[in-house]
């Protein structure tokens, strides 16, 4: 894959509280650990992301037409914002997919939209939307030695973005948004604290197996393997956080302790190459 210096891009307005959010972020310390050749792409393209999502969480009158960009470039007509101009760059030199680029928008229209989720097959695409098909680019920029990579790295995506959901039920609903499937909310009950264990330990176990399918996806890259393996360590954390905090029982984010990110990373920046595999954590 050639490599050719990065170009210097004008920021959007989110950008600088973008680029604060992934150094503060589970992703944070795996962004680290990948190789000095691409580290500012992979922070370029979380903060284009990162940007939209932002813009539509906070309700910005300018959401829409923000995404509207990006799915007009996309699909090949004319556009021009800071994400479209650092879009345009990436995709000078990695394959990525501009179908993968129209699905996140898509999972941004949902948002916007206040859609909801009747089932567990429309959160399936739901999640293939907002965190798929970043899986799938991140592969496509990483590179991948098996066709089966980015496929398995949608997986992934969808796992993380499940645990998106189990993280931030309360400060979802506090926004008037619910990502738990409306036939699951009937079968368990929901949203009070203490109503949710039942529901939160079938959605935790559904999450954990979606990683056990895709932690393949991280031997098959080419590049950046210590670092999507520490991202996915810290990301199931959260589900084992969840757990030590009574699923449920206890209101508001489930925050890992940073004792324990720190015990996470220090075993992943001490590992030989760039062949680390995420291994499960311990249930608590």
């Amino acid at each position: 894959m050639q490599r050719v210096r990065r170009a210097s891009l004008p920021q959007a307005p989110h950008v600088t509280s973008a680029a604060a959010a992934a150094d503060g972020s589970t992703f944070a310390p795996g962004l680290q650990l990948l190789p000095t050749t691409l580290r500012a792409d992979v922070h370029a393209l979380y903060r284009v992301l990162r940007t939209l999502d932002d813009l539509v969480d906070e309700d910005r009158p300018e959401a829409a037409q923000r995404v509207e960009a990006v799915e007009r470039w996309a699909r090949g007509l004319r556009a021009d914002t800071p994400e479209t101009r650092t879009l345009a760059d990436l995709t000078g030199r990695y394959p990525i997919s501009p179908q993968q680029l129209l699905a996140f928008c898509d999972g941004m229209r949902h948002d916007i939209a206040r859609a909801s989720i009747e089932t567990e097959e429309d959160l399936a695409v739901y999640r293939q939307q907002a965190g798929g098909s970043v899986g799938i680019v991140l592969a496509q920029i990483l590179g991948t030695s098996h066709p089966d990579g980015e496929r398995k790295m949608a997986t992934l995506g969808h796992a993380m973005q499940w645990t998106n959901i189990l993280r931030d039920i309360d400060e979802d609903l506090a926004h008037g948004r619910v990502y738990i499937a409306q036939t699951t909310i009937e079968r368990f009950g929901f949203p009070h604290p203490g109503a949710r264990e039942e529901l939160l330990r079938d959605q935790i176990g559904r999450a954990d197996a979606l990683y056990e399918d895709g932690l393949g996806a991280i031997a098959l890259l080419r590049s950046g393997r210590r670092a999507m393996g520490l991202a996915t360590a810290l990301y199931r954390e959260i589900l084992r956080q969840l757990e030590r905090d009574g699923f449920g029982r206890k209101p508001g984010r489930a925050v890992v302790p940073a004792s324990r990110q720190r015990q996470l990373a220090a075993e992943y920046r001490t590992r030989t190459g760039d062949s680390a595999r995420a291994k499960a954590p311990r249930r608590a």
